[in-house]
């Protein structure tokens, strides 16, 4: 928890599950809530609490549903009616606490087989779900395959979790987290997977894996430059009375350029000059 306050990241996944011994569960709830009482920048603060299934989850969400907290990341979540019991929880702790309606976020780790099959219900589940993710390490024991870059059922529900989150409205999913800290090729590979996929970012564990998620995750320079000369030229073709032009060699219709503009935006968010 200390060196995330020292590391480029956007949000911060304090962990109450795997990470974490059963007999220490009551004091890790107490060092969560001595961190989300710190300066923490713009890092966005979520807790990943025990499944609904365990003894534990009652206790986690009521102990880190406080102020400051920005949302709870919820795991082996295979039914809407799941949500639905998170939500009321967390609804509950909102209004005993005096926390605005609404303000924490809940997110689903796909991660079972049969929550990879209820997707497009769970994307739909309630409004305060905002993103969904998916989870490779409990979703391969689940199905009994292997934890490898090309497990061609990871590909498949992964991108179908891409698919399914455009389809309910929500923004687009996080990605898994790549366990092999030495292999960077790998994690390279894996996010760049992802991010064609139209993942909007990846999970890390551990500080490392940060400066390759980010790059691959944030459009280059190069790209910046690319998608400021399509929307030059379109405007400037459009006005002319043309919808259709060839920049670079790349033909260039409203699809390219909305999806130029899209990579401005993003650029723009980031602070990234072309």
């Amino acid at each position: 928890m200390e060196k995330t306050l020292e590391v480029d990241t956007d949000a911060v996944i304090l962990d109450l599950e795997d990470a974490v011994a059963t007999a220490e569960k009551p004091a890790a709830r107490g060092s969560i809530l001595e961190w989300l009482k710190r300066p923490r920048g713009h890092r966005l603060a979520y807790v990943r609490v025990n499944g609904l299934g365990t003894p534990f989850s009652f206790a986690d969400f009521n102990a880190v549903v406080v102020q400051g907290l920005d949302g709870i990341l919820l795991p082996k979540v295979e039914s809407p009616v799941d949500l639905a019991i998170a939500d009321y929880m967390i609804s509950s702790l909102e209004n005993a606490r005096g926390i605005a309606a609404g303000t924490v976020d809940l997110m689903p780790i796909i991660e079972t087989a049969k929550g990879a099959e209820n997707m497009q219900a769970l994307a739909r589940a309630t409004p305060r779900v905002k993103r969904l993710c998916f989870g490779s390490g409990d979703y391969t024991n689940d199905t009994g395959t292997a934890w490898t870059l090309d497990n061609p059922l990871t590909l498949i529900y992964r991108a179908q979790l891409a698919n399914a989150s455009r389809s309910a409205g929500i923004e687009p999913p996080l990605d898994t987290v790549w366990p092999h800290l030495e292999d960077e090729s790998g994690l390279i590979a894996e996010s760049q997977q992802a991010r064609a996929m139209g993942y909007q970012g990846k999970m890390a564990i551990h500080p490392k894996q940060l400066e390759i998620i980010n790059k691959t995750f944030s459009p280059s320079p190069a790209e910046v430059a690319f998608a400021k000369k399509i929307c030059d030229a379109f405007d400037a073709a459009e006005r002319s009375g043309s919808s259709a032009l060839v920049v670079d060699g790349v033909f260039v219709d409203y699809p390219v350029v909305y999806r130029a503009r899209a990579v401005l935006a993003n650029a723009e968010r980031m602070g990234i000059v072309g």
